[in-house]
């Protein structure tokens, strides 16, 4: 069987070379977006304002404040790490971004990190991401392009439209997450 499976996949190491990283920091864009604490160490280096989107918290093993701290000990000295747990912190937070802004004379860089779970699955950690927490994210985003941040990158654009497109449900889908369900 092994035969059969070279015969007909090349060789993966030649199809799939190791891939650039550096992609993965969105670095290009104003506004970047990604997952938990390992998502934190692609996107928030060179950030000059830094949200962590955390609805629930309590839901895995890491709290809000320990994924608050990590991403925290990631950040540039003097950025502003902030914690958003509702869609009702975004415009205070797109006024922080323009206020940086206007302090620095330059635009600011945003890192949005939806901050998820971290569960124990066969006695390690795995990561999961969190409806809620991307719909919190997808908020920010959605205030900093209404306020005129809006050189975002595409995973930002898509948790940005995933929650405009959502806005009626997003109570909704918050309380029936597996996060929420897991809480009761």
């Amino acid at each position: 069987m092994t035969d059969q499976l070279s015969a007909v996949l090349p060789d993966l190491a030649t199809r799939c070379p190791a891939a650039d990283p550096a992609p993965l920091e969105q670095a290009t864009y104003q506004v970047r977006f990604d997952h938990g604490v390992a998502g934190a160490r692609r996107i928030v280096p060179g950030a000059h304002v830094v949200v962590v989107a955390d609805a629930l918290d309590g839901h895995g093993t890491l709290c809000s404040a320990d994924v608050l701290a990590r991403v925290a000990a990631i950040a540039d000295d003097g950025a502003d790490v902030v914690l958003a747990v509702s869609g009702s912190d975004s415009e205070a937070i797109a006024r922080l971004v323009l206020e940086r802004q206007a302090a620095r004379g330059d635009r600011a860089f945003v890192a949005v990190v939806a901050a998820g779970a971290v569960d124990l699955v066969d006695g390690g950690e795995h990561f999961r991401p969190a409806v809620e927490d991307q719909l919190v994210a997808g908020s920010v985003v959605d205030a900093l392009a209404a306020a005129g941040v809006d050189s975002s990158s595409p995973e930002a654009a898509l948790v940005c439209a995933a929650t405009v497109s959502l806005r009626g449900a997003v109570s909704h889908l918050t309380r029936a997450s597996s996060s929420a369900v897991q809480l009761r």
